[in-house]
């Protein structure tokens, strides 16, 4: 894999458990009127264990995703680092930002199990 695909293979895969965690929220909401029934009928169907299936991916995925954008623009940072000491501020800004992966996926996993009860 080339190097300058990297981190957007990990946005990439920061983009699909958003648009998972997001579609099981829409989903949820859709039937928000009747909020009891609702709740039984998803802890009777099995609907509450694929949801706690889908946080555990949302939390686990984006972490690996998080540590893998973080590697990478952490060793060019380095680099760049000692080449060009004033660069510091703006590679700690691009390493924040990969570290956000797994903060985003964090708040997904906790919106999908705020849902289920």
């Amino acid at each position: 894999m080339r190097t300058d695909l990297r981190i957007p293979a990990a946005v990439l895969a920061l983009s699909v458990v958003v648009a998972i965690g997001v579609t099981v929220l829409l989903l949820e909401t859709s039937a928000a009127g009747a909020a009891d029934a609702t709740r039984t009928a998803i802890v009777e169907s099995g609907v509450a264990q694929w949801a706690m299936i889908a946080a555990a991916l949302a939390a686990g995925l984006s972490s690996l995703a998080a540590g893998y954008a973080v590697a990478v623009v952490g060793s060019a940072a380095v680099g760049a680092l000692a080449e060009k000491p004033e660069l510091l501020g703006r590679l700690l800004i691009l390493v924040g930002l990969a570290e956000g992966i797994a903060i985003y996926g964090l708040i997904v996993a906790v919106l999908i199990l705020s849902r289920i009860g």
